[in-house]
């Protein structure tokens, strides 16, 4: 039991919080490409993927994991995120500092994801059962090189646009 909820109904909720942190967090990285900004589909990505973080942290471990160096790390970059879009208003250089961390933010969640797939869809965990076969590092660094892509894209277009 996990805050009075059976293993398997709290690794739901913290995977939809998760999807719609993820969905959420794609939709604003789109607007920062395209030099827009929405409030409430930032603050759905800001307050699910800090829920993520946090409620990664009630499941039961031992020891330090990668989910909670993840988790921690998340939490870390976000704080960042929030200072640089709330108290900070994205003024200057904190322009910057938001896109970056927000977009390593939803790195991570989809870091995460690829991991998670891996280990629970079949016909992927065949391909890496231990994480660290040749399609699991592939799939990564694709997931990667694609976030540095779309980051130095975001970067570029809404460090640039009127706050």
């Amino acid at each position: 039991m996990i805050l009075g909820m059976s293993l398997s109904l709290y690794t739901q909720i913290h995977v939809i919080i998760s999807l719609v942190g993820i969905a959420s967090g794609l939709l604003v990285a789109v607007g920062m490409i395209m030099a827009r900004s929405s409030s409430a589909m930032t603050e759905l990505f800001l307050a699910t993927t800090i829920l993520t973080s946090v409620t990664g942290f009630f499941f039961p471990f031992h020891g330090v994991t990668p989910g909670i160096v993840v988790g921690i790390l998340s939490l870390a970059v976000l704080l960042l995120t929030l200072i640089a879009r709330y108290g900070k208003h994205m003024v200057g250089g904190w322009r910057g500092t938001y896109v970056i961390t927000a977009m390593f933010a939803l790195y991570l969640n989809v870091f995460v994801l690829v991991a998670q797939c891996f280990e629970h869809i079949p016909s992927l965990h065949v391909l890496a059962p231990t994480g660290t076969e040749p399609p699991f590092k592939i799939a990564q660094g694709i997931v990667l090189v694609l976030f540095v892509l779309l980051t130095i894209v975001a970067y570029k277009k809404f460090r640039l646009a009127i706050a």
